[in-house]
């Protein structure tokens, strides 16, 4: 498995605007080497306080010191002690400066710091530059503006770097996530370009670069009366966490009593529970950041002395934040000490189970089942492609969400072979779905899943049936020669659909598909060159070879009793018919 790193683009523009100069200042640098890689990347961006002499100086000390200094600390300080640091030397030397030098009297700047580093976000900020964030739709201002909180004295600022002999600075972390989009602008640009404004052309995704140079642009002709100073930064990758960081994290939650509908969990209010079970229960709430819903599952506590369970938490965390795919169900990382109990967070998808539309009863179509199988290859093609087995794929765990859509749910149970495989632990999934070497002890691969796959669409065509029969818990069954073809159920279909199922429920997992591109190729070609060809139609011997020869000896019967009486009619017919000798020659006579 290749491991991913931290990986974003920048863009950056800063306009003199209507000002005699431009007293802004912004930055951003990656690591050199890859050494400093664990570092992270920064941008920051400053801007001199008006009516200070040295404004742009104070600026530009501002940000270059910072930068340069966030590197060449240990990493053992962490990010917010380095940033404190590297702050305070910056402020000690602008506000020194500023009292000593008469053309720099009292120059400071404002300041706000974007970090990224592993998987976080790190924010430092002073006075009333803005850092936003950008999560799919939802715009997010992630600083407060140090001023005066009067309409009259917003422009006054609290804050700032240089103004007194120390500075205090505001330290946030949040989680990150791809395609996190982050904003760090000067009031230039937020004093006159609306939120609103802003998220339309963030959430537009022109390249870095451009979006940066809208925002600019916008702000002049909104009329801006300052510098304006516009940097954009993307993030296209991130580095995977370590197993040890995710089980110090999960492990220290406490597991506590199930909520109830109407709590606020950690911000989340819980709108309504949509499933209750043995070991957990599931809710949907509203996401306090970005206003999106989201499912929130709960372990009960009667699992505390559940390893397995706490294993299963485990595992969808780490596989969450590995599997990126529009197939698979999502992990919503929460920010570093957001969560103060135990519980997952994953996005909230509308629409049906597969099966609840097996349940319907409604007969599936041959394009329909086909596309619908096509959507599940992908979404297994996604975890084997990381050798990840999912281990439990049913219809139950396949959603259906609107137009073509499909998440392949429920990672509890998933197998990771690099982590997990101790020999002692039970063997998870369904029985009826579990390939015949998971009875024999195998733990679970690739030709298992295929396996699970196969019951999956061929029940999905047969409206609920099973090839081999519902299989009961804890039982040892027999497959060979208890496959039911397709047909017996669905002859409308074609004859290459029914062979494709048989080889992927093959006993043998060496006669299934290599791999679950494979099974895909197979049915998107059968689909495009076999068509709608109907299975030729059996014999009625093959179909139903009892009632063939019930059928039959009745017919030989009734033939049988007709010939007899045809045979009878026909003596009797001439037995009536003799003339007597006497009677004969009188006739003859008369004849002549």
């Amino acid at each position: 498995m290749s491991e991913s790193r931290l990986s974003t683009r920048c863009g950056y523009v800063s306009l003199q605007g209507r000002r005699d100069d431009n007293q802004d200042f912004g930055g951003y640098s990656e690591p050199a080497t890859a050494a400093s890689a664990a570092y992270g990347v920064v941008a920051a961006v400053a801007d001199g306080v008006a009516g200070a002499k040295g404004g742009r100086v104070a600026a530009e000390m501002c940000v270059q010191s910072f930068l340069d200094g966030y590197y060449s600390l240990p990493l053992t300080l962490g990010v917010e002690r380095t940033a404190a640091h590297c702050l305070k030397a910056a402020n000690a030397w602008i506000h020194a400066v500023g009292r000593r030098d008469p053309q720099l009297t009292g120059m400071a700047a404002t300041f706000s710091a974007l970090i990224l580093r592993d998987r976080q976000a790190h924010v430092i900020h002073v006075g009333d530059s803005r850092v936003y964030r950008l999560r799919g739709a939802s715009l997010e201002r992630l600083t407060e503006d140090h001023c005066y909180p009067h309409p009259d004295m917003d422009h006054v600022l609290l804050r700032a770097v240089g103004i007194e002999q120390s500075v205090r600075a505001d330290h946030a972390r949040h989680g990150l996530e791809r395609h996190d989009r982050f904003l760090l602008c000067s009031d230039g640009v937020h004093a006159v370009v609306p939120d609103a404004d802003i998220r339309s052309i963030l959430q537009a995704r022109a390249s870095p670069e451009a979006s940066a140079q809208a925002l600019a642009e916008l702000a002049l002709e909104r009329g801006s009366q300052d510098n304006i100073t516009a940097l954009v930064m993307d993030v296209i990758d991130l580095p995977l966490p370590s197993r040890s960081s995710l089980e110090a994290s999960i492990g220290a939650l406490p597991l506590l009593e199930l909520p109830r509908v109407g709590q606020v969990v950690d911000g989340y209010a819980l709108e309504r529970q949509i499933s209750s079970g043995r070991y957990s229960a599931v809710f949907v709430a509203h996401d306090p950041a970005g206003g999106a819903e989201r499912v929130l599952k709960f372990p009960h506590p009667r699992v505390a002395d559940n390893e397995e369970y706490y294993r299963a938490f485990l595992r969808e965390a780490w596989i969450g934040s590995r599997v990126h795919s529009p197939w698979v169900a999502e992990i919503v990382e929460p920010a570093a000490g957001a969560r103060s109990r135990l519980y997952t967070v994953m996005p909230y998808y509308s629409g049906k189970t597969l099966d609840q539309l097996i349940a319907e009863g409604r007969r599936i179509s041959l394009e329909e089942g086909v596309g619908i199988g096509l959507r599940l290859c992908k979404a297994v093609h996604a975890l084997h492609r990381l050798r990840i087995i999912h281990r439990d794929i049913k219809p139950d765990n396949i959603l259906l969400t609107g137009g073509d859509g499909l998440r392949l749910l429920d990672l509890g149970v998933a197998r990771l072979p690099a982590w997990d495989d101790d020999p002692a632990q039970s063997i998870p999934g369904t029985a009826s779905y579990l390939a015949p070497e998971q009875f024999a002890g195998d733990r679970g691969s690739e030709a298992s899943d295929i396996f699970a796959a196969g019951v999956t669409l061929y029940r999905m065509f047969a409206g609920g049936a099973y090839p081999y029969g519902e299989i009961e818990p804890f039982t040892h069954p027999r497959f060979e020669g208890r496959l039911r073809s397709l047909a017996v159920y669905r002859p409308d279909l074609p004859v290459w659909l029914d062979a494709i199922l048989a080889k992927a429920l093959a006993v043998n997992p060496a006669e299934r598909p290599a791999d679950i591109v494979e099974l895909a190729y197979e049915l998107e070609n059968g689909l495009a060159k076999g068509g709608q060809v109907r299975p030729a139609k059996r014999a009625w011997y093959e179909r139903n070879p009892l009632l063939f020869w019930k059928t039959v000896a009745l017919l030989l019967l009734v033939l049988w009793l007709a010939t007899l009486a045809a045979v009878g009619g026909d003596r009797g017919s001439r037995a009536g018919s003799v003339v007597p000798p006497e009677a004969s020659r009188a006739v003859a006579a008369r004849g002549e």
